[in-house]
């Protein structure tokens, strides 16, 4: 899911690239014909990102601000705006224009300044102002806006009894925060998701509310979703370490196993040690179930939620390296090919790999090979047997650490792009070792160029993102 960081990072973008310019508009895939027609020609003048939501506003210099078309996106599992540039002095022509896809529903063109920017999203539809102050009126509190008001979400937050962990994936509460963010903003306030808001103090409030606008600004400013901060990933032993317990199995502070159950159909994940139930909680569950057992038919079973431990996934949104998913879950949590290609790093011949062979029999074969290396590994020290890590398998970790380039959703790249940006990254980091957190793209002018800051600078527009804090 592209989330609020990503949003505002398109908002921030576009501002520079688009606003301002009066386009060609078309819908490749015919989804969205009427709408490009009605801003075909007009000034994008304003755009404006609320949560997971994006307004761009259009109209002619000599009309009213009751006759803009607005446009509302909303870009879903992995939607994009990408923007590009051909002919204008880039690298191996890497924004060379591609053909529509099957999911392109806006294309905006500028020839005289060799625009296209191609619109990919879940949800695209237009209207006039009353469609920005509908959907406006319908969202809450987006920790990246300065018109956020904690103090009404509070008020809102502790006279509801549904949960913390409902209510901050509750767009008409938090704007902005998804799945990810849910596990890890609680993981840090030390608060379990299943606590009601009429159960919050306003001090546990406060610190939800701050671990929220922290991450989402250092999502906003890296592009990525780096919930683990840095200074305690290294005392962890793990200074690679994303995120604490979205999709792991152990906590990495107590390695207590990480619990799972949904909420409202989505996986809640918990450290049970880091972040315990409380006494009236437990008692109020207890009730709960003794009174839906009673009110349930006699012919039906009562079902109730059942927490379990988390079995890592292999997650499209948040996407771990290899390294990561061979060391914390074994061979079962890689890829066919990434099997392959562990077992050619281990020595075995391409041609001596059976081909056709099942997921299962090359994880077997895979295990054969990591203890045949480590066994040839052992050696005599000191009249006691001590293994060590062979040559072969520390080239291949080196290699790995280097794997780790895949990011969430771009939302203002297409997959295409983001390809060549993470392959061009993987080429400066192997000539110039550079740390992988310093390597950052930005946009100017419609070229490339590196950075030493992740920062983002916000245009200093009437409608900022967010102002500037000390994380």
């Amino acid at each position: 899911m592209v989330e609020g960081h990503s949003v505002h990072r398109v908002a921030t973008m576009h501002r520079q690239r688009l606003v301002g310019k009066s386009f060609h508009a078309t819908s490749p895939n015919g989804r969205f014909t009427e709408g490009a027609k009605a801003i075909h020609g007009k000034i994008f003048y304003r755009i404006e990102a609320v949560g997971k939501n994006l307004f761009a506003f259009f109209k002619h210099p000599d009309e009213s601000e009751d006759e803009t078309v607005v446009m509302h996106v909303h870009f879903g599992m992995a939607g994009n705006w990408a923007v590009y540039y051909p002919g204008k002095d880039n690298d191996d022509n890497d924004d060379e224009v591609p053909e529509p896809t099957a999911t392109n529903r806006l294309r905006l063109t500028l020839p005289e300044e060799g625009i296209t920017a191609d619109l990919s999203a879940m949800t695209v539809n237009y209207g006039g102002m009353d469609l920005y102050e509908k959907k406006r009126l319908a969202l809450g509190h987006d920790p990246l806006r300065d018109d956020a008001d904690p103090e009404v979400l509070w008020n809102r937050v502790k006279a509801s009894k549904k949960s913390i962990g409902a209510l901050i994936m509750d767009q008409s509460f938090f704007t902005g925060p998804g799945n990810i963010y849910r596990a890890e903003i609680l993981f840090k306030a030390g608060i379990h998701p299943d606590v009601p808001g009429i159960h919050l103090s306003r001090e546990e409030f406060d610190l939800i509310w701050k671990h929220t606008v922290a991450l989402l600004q250092r999502g906003y400013q890296t592009g990525s979703i780096l919930t683990v901060d840095p200074d305690e990933a290294k005392k962890l032993g793990k200074p690679n370490l994303r995120r604490y317990i979205y999709n792991t199995s152990h906590c990495p502070r107590c390695s207590t196993r990480i619990q799972v159950w949904d909420i409202a159909s989505r996986t809640c994940y918990a450290c049970p040690q880091c972040q315990p139930k409380r006494l009236k909680q437990i008692k109020d569950e207890t009730c709960q179930q003794e009174s839906d057992r009673k009110a349930a038919p006699k012919t039906a079973a009562t079902i109730i939620p059942k927490k379990e431990d988390c079995v890592p996934f292999n997650s499209h949104c948040a996407r771990e390296s290899v390294d990561i998913r061979l060391r914390e879950g074994g061979p079962n949590r890689l890829t066919v090919k990434e099997i392959k290609r562990q077992l050619i790093q281990l020595g075995l011949m391409e041609s001596t790999i059976p081909k056709g062979a099942r997921k299962a029999a090359l994880v077997k074969l895979l295990l054969e090979q990591q203890q045949l290396m480590s066994v040839r590994a052992t050696v005599a020290l000191n009249d006691k047997a001590v293994t060590i890590v062979s040559s072969e398998a520390a080239a291949v970790e080196k290699a790995q650490a280097n794997e780790s380039l895949a990011v969430e959703h771009i939302a203002e790249l297409a997959p295409g792009q983001a390809r060549k940006a993470r392959a061009k990254a993987a080429q400066v980091l192997a000539s110039e070792n550079t740390n992988i957190a310093t390597v950052v793209t930005s946009v100017v002018n419609g070229r490339k160029k590196r950075q030493t800051t992740t920062a983002v600078t916000p245009s200093p527009k009437k409608h900022r993102v967010f102002r500037k804090r000390k994380l």
